[in-house]
């Protein structure tokens, strides 16, 4: 704080907001280069073994993958290279933004992965993995 005295005898009190104004936009600049950081890779809830179950809505849209790389969006079969086209032009994922993944448990753990990143880049941002109960042992 600088105090100056003016020509009719007061004190003059400033405060130099520079330091405190060079200092915010230095946490803004680290928070806007780290954010895109954190957010990187495929946000996936894993499921647990004793999870409970969803209410069924018959109306939620599931991708399924067979063993043999077969796409379904639903009941209907999709190539491979028309797969993302096919989730960016479909208007229910396109105001939901939700997918359900049923992926056979025999794919590879590349294949999974490289769906989900087709899916995240069409614009889901709620992925859901459909699983099987676990079987009690007898």
């Amino acid at each position: 704080m600088a105090m100056q005295v003016s020509g009719s005898g007061r004190a003059l009190a400033e405060i130099n907001v520079t330091p405190m104004v060079d200092v915010m936009l230095v946490l803004l600049i680290i928070f806007m280069v780290t954010a895109p950081l954190i957010q990187q890779g495929v946000p996936v809830d894993l499921p647990q073994t004793k999870a409970p179950t969803l209410d069924v809505q018959e109306d939620r849209l599931v991708l399924t993958v067979t063993k043999d790389r077969h796409i379904f969006i639903g009941e209907t079969e999709i190539p491979y290279a028309q797969l993302r086209d096919k989730l960016v032009g479909n208007t229910k994922l396109a105001r939901d933004k939700q997918l359900y993944l049923h992926a056979d448990r025999n794919l590879p753990y590349g294949v999974v992965v490289d769906l989900m990143a087709i899916i995240k880049d069409a614009g889901v941002t709620n992925l859901g993995m459909v699983t099987d109960p676990v079987q009690p042992k007898k």
